[in-house]
C-alpha cells in the first residue's frame, strides 16, 4: 500500500469515527520517522509492511478516543519532549502561557536572584522542569499527591536534565511539612466543576484527579489560599491557571485571603481569561 491511501484510509476511518482527521498524519509521520515535506515527496511509494501493521494498529487505537499523546507516549510542552501516558494530564497549550508569565513575573520582581519556586500538583512535571530549563536562577520543587505522577515527572525530569526536587502529598501539604519558604508559588490545579460535561477522549484516559475541582471548580484553590501563608515569603507572587469562566468567582476567592495585594488576571492567546496572579507586597 502506499503511503497515500494509507494515510486516505485511517482519515476515513477517523472522520467516520467522530475523531478527527489530524491525528492519522502525525501519527504517521511519527512511525516512518519522516518529516512532513519528505512524506509528501514519497506519497507514492509503498510503505513498508511492518511499518503499515503497526501505523493500522494504533489509528484503532484512536479510533476507540484514545489521545494521540498517550498512544506516542509523549508530548512537547514548551519545545521539551515529555513522556505522558494514563498516570499524567496531558500538558495543553494554554499551560506554556502560564510558564511565560510566571518566567516574566520572575524577571520584572527578582532581577536574575535566586528565587525559589514550588509547582503545586505537578502532574507530568511540565511546569517546574520547564521553568527550571528556561531559567537557571529557580531552585525549582514539586509536589503531586499521586506516587505515580511523581513516578513520570521524575522521570521527565532525569530524561531533561532538570534539577527539580519532587515531594508525594497533598497540595501545599509536603511543602508545610518541610518548612518550605517561597518566592514563588505555581500552580494549575483541577479546576473543572465535578458535574461539567467532558469529551470521552479526556475522562476516559486522564486521570480524574487531575481534572476536577470540587462542585464549583474552586476547592483546590481554596486549600492553596487558605494555607499559602505558610509557605510564602514576605515578598512572593502566586501564579495560577485557571478556566475561562473563572475569573470573576476566583478572584473574589483570592481577594478573602490576600485582600491587601495586587490580583491580576491574564489572558491567553485566544483571548480568554486563563490565568491570575498574586503580588504579595509586591
Amino acid at each position: 500500500m502506499k503511503y497515500k491511501d494509507a494515510l486516505k484510509n485511517a482519515k476515513e476511518k477517523c472522520i467516520k469515527a467522530g475523531v478527527g482527521d489530524q491525528a492519522p498524519l502525525f501519527l504517521l509521520l511519527e512511525i516512518t520517522e519522516k518529516e512532513a515535506h519528505n512524506l509528501y515527496m514519497e506519497y507514492e511509494e509503498e510503505i513498508e509492511d511492518s511499518m503499515l501493521e503497526e501505523y493500522n494498529q494504533k489509528v484503532e487505537r484512536l479510533l476507540t478516543g484514545e489521545p494521540l499523546d498517550h498512544i506516542l507516549g509523549y508530548s512537547y510542552f514548551y519545545g521539551y519532549r515529555f513522556a505522558v501516558d494514563d498516570r499524567v494530564l496531558i500538558p495543553r497549550p494554554e499551560t506554556e502561557e502560564l510558564v511565560a508569565n510566571v518566567l516574566s513575573a520572575y524577571d520584572d520582581h527578582f532581577a536574575s536572584q535566586q528565587a525559589t519556586v514550588i509547582d503545586v500538583g505537578s502532574g507530568s512535571g511540565a511546569i517546574a522542569i520547564s521553568l527550571k530549563l528556561e531559567e537557571t536562577n529557580l531552585q525549582v520543587s514539586a509536589s503531586d499527591i499521586s506516587e505515580d505522577a511523581v513516578d513520570v515527572a521524575s522521570m521527565n525530569a532525569k530524561n531533561l536534565g532538570a534539577d527539580v526536587t519532587f515531594l508525594v502529598g497533598n497540595m501545599l501539604d509536603p511543602f508545610i511539612e518541610n518548612n518550605y519558604q517561597v518566592d514563588i508559588l505555581v500552580s494549575n490545579p483541577p479546576y473543572i466543576p465535578k458535574d461539567e460535561q467532558m469529551e470521552q477522549s479526556v475522562v476516559g484516559y486522564e486521570p480524574h484527579l487531575a481534572l476536577f475541582g470540587g462542585d464549583d471548580g474552586l476547592r483546590f484553590y481554596r486549600e492553596i489560599f487558605e494555607k499559602a501563608h505558610l509557605v510564602i515569603k514576605e515578598k512572593s507572587i502566586l501564579a495560577f491557571e485557571m478556566g475561562y469562566d473563572q475569573k470573576e468567582t476566583l478572584t473574589n476567592e483570592a481577594k478573602k485571603y490576600f485582600k491587601d495585594d495586587r490580583i491580576e488576571v491574564y489572558k491567553d492567546m485566544s483571548g480568554k481569561d486563563r490565568m491570575l496572579f498574586i503580588y504579595h507586597n509586591c
